[in-house]
């Protein structure tokens, strides 16, 4: 299952003359249960997540959205590889659709399940969408290089399987040379730097806990997840200056 993050190494390797900065995770191992978190940039993410991880950690497997699988060659590899696709709806759709509600979560749960009997990492992307500017604006979020994180998700997977995690891996992805189109300047062998850190976190009384009918733990968690971004944002702020 790693064939396609060597493929994609060597296609980088070939097509883009790309300067590596990796630093974290040393500890990692090829045969536990980890959840990854990281913020989300552009599809490139994908690509460059298997190719740091590769021979590192378990295979990973992205919770995806479903718009992803008409991408060419990524879509079609993420599905191959029994990758989980969800389909988010809009508060507007779920005004209209209101037995929609909650499918998505339903389907993280699902797809967990299968994970259980072999090591494998869960990829989440916290913040749900891209980063855009336009979106951090909007959005109103505490940050600067954010999107506000959104706990549902993440709090569903570490209910259906946060036991079996032995870590949390949180990852920050950047691109500082190429943060207008990334996937754009990676398809036409523009792209030049990747900075890459690994921040390995405890599986503890944070993160485990009944997030949809405790409330002093959902606030508990959600306080988590906000330090967690702050200090992903403080993080960010130093590459990019």
């Amino acid at each position: 299952m790693w064939l396609w993050a060597t493929v994609n190494a060597c296609i980088l390797a070939v097509s883009n003359r790309v300067e590596w900065d990796v630093q974290g995770g040393e500890a990692l191992k090829k045969d536990g249960w980890y959840l990854l978190i990281s913020n989300h940039l552009s599809w490139t993410d994908i690509v460059v997540l298997c190719c740091v991880f590769k021979d590192r950690i378990p295979m990973p497997k992205f919770f995806l959205k479903q718009q992803l699988l008409y991408v060419p060659f990524i879509g079609m590899a993420c599905w191959a590889l029994d990758m989980p696709f969800m389909r988010r709806y809009s508060r507007e759709y779920l005004i209209r659709n209101p037995h929609k509600r909650g499918q998505d979560l339903e389907t993280t749960r699902r797809s967990c399940a299968k994970f259980k009997h072999t090591p494998t990492t869960v990829v989440n992307y916290v913040e749900g969408t891209r980063f855009t500017e336009e979106k951090q604006r909007k959005s109103k979020a505490n940050y600067q290089y954010l999107l506000q994180p959104k706990s549902g998700g993440i709090a569903y997977t570490l209910a259906a399987m946060g036991e079996q995690f032995e870590s949390i891996i949180d990852v920050t992805l950047a691109y500082p040379e190429n943060t207008h189109k990334p996937f754009k300047d990676l398809l036409m062998g523009r792209m030049s730097k990747v900075v890459v850190r690994v921040n390995v976190l405890p599986v503890d009384e944070r993160v485990l806990g009944d997030y949809f009918n405790d409330k002093p733990y959902k606030r508990q968690f959600q306080q988590w997840l906000s330090d967690v971004w702050q200090e992903k944002d403080r993080l960010l702020q130093e590459i990019y200056k």
